[in-house]
C-alpha cells in the first residue's frame, strides 16, 4: 500500500478499500451521494457557486487526498472549473494542499472539524452579507440625518437595524477567534439558559 507524508511524520493512505476503485459520483454510496449534491444546493446559501461545495463536500467525505483529475472525473465537471474552485476553496480556507511521496501533483483534502468548518462558512458570509450591510446602513443613517424629508420614526427603524447587524458583527468577530471546543460548549450552555428561563413558552 502506497503512502502519502503529510507533515510531522503522519502518514495517511492513499489508497483504501472503500475508494481506490471509485471513479464517478454514481459509483459512491447513495448516502455519500446525497451529502455531496445536497452540498452543492446549499453553496448558493453561503456565497459559493454549486461545483465550489461540491468539491468541498466531497474532499470532506472521501478519506484520502484527491488531485484535480480525481475531482474532475468524479464530479463529471470541466477540469478549468475544477481548478477555480479549488483556488476558492484555499483561499476560504475549508481545505488545503498535501503533498504525495512521489506524486509531483497537487493533492488536496479537506478540514473534517466541523466547527472550523462552520467558523470559516460564517467568515465568508460575515463578509458578503454582514460587511456591505452595515456599511450600508451606516450610510443611510449618514444621508438621513441630512434630509429633514426622512422622519423620525423612519430614523429610529434605520438605527434599530443598524444597531442590530453591528451586534451580530461583533457576534461574528468574537465566535471567530474561540477555540472549537470552548464554542462547542458555549452552544449546549445555550440550550441549557434557554431551558433555565423558560423561553419559547408563551405567558400564560
Amino acid at each position: 500500500m502506497r503512502l502519502a507524508y503529510v507533515s510531522e511524520n503522519t502518514y495517511i493512505s492513499v489508497m483504501t478499500e472503500i475508494t481506490k476503485n471509485i471513479k464517478t459520483l454514481a459509483e459512491m454510496p447513495d448516502a455519500v451521494q446525497r451529502f455531496i449534491l445536497h452540498w452543492g444546493d446549499m453553496g448558493t446559501s453561503w456565497g459559493v457557486n454549486r461545483t465550489v461545495a461540491q468539491i468541498h463536500a466531497l474532499l470532506f467525505i472521501t478519506e484520502r487526498p484527491l488531485n484535480a483529475e480525481e475531482i474532475t472525473d468524479i464530479l463529471g465537471v470541466a477540469r478549468s472549473n475544477v481548478s477555480n474552485s479549488i483556488k476558492e476553496l484555499l483561499v476560504i480556507g475549508t481545505i488545503s494542499r498535501v503533498p504525495i511521496a512521489g506524486d509531483r501533483r497537487d493533492h488536496f483534502t479537506a478540514d473534517t472539524d466541523v466547527w472550523e468548518v462552520a467558523r470559516k462558512i460564517a467568515a465568508v458570509r460575515k463578509a458578503r452579507e454582514i460587511d456591505p450591510a452595515l456599511q450600508t446602513l451606516q450610510q443611510c443613517l449618514r444621508a438621513a440625518d441630512d434630509d429633514p424629508a426622512v422622519t423620525k420614526e423612519q430614523k429610529r427603524r434605520l438605527t434599530d437595524m443598524r444597531d442590530f447587524t453591528a451586534s451580530m458583527d461583533r457576534w461574528y468577530a468574537q465566535m471567530e477567534n474561540l477555540p472549537s471546543g470552548t464554542l462547542s460548549k458555549l452552544i449546549k450552555m445555550g440550550d441549557k439558559v434557554v431551558g433555565l428561563l423558560n423561553f419559547g413558552k408563551k405567558d400564560k
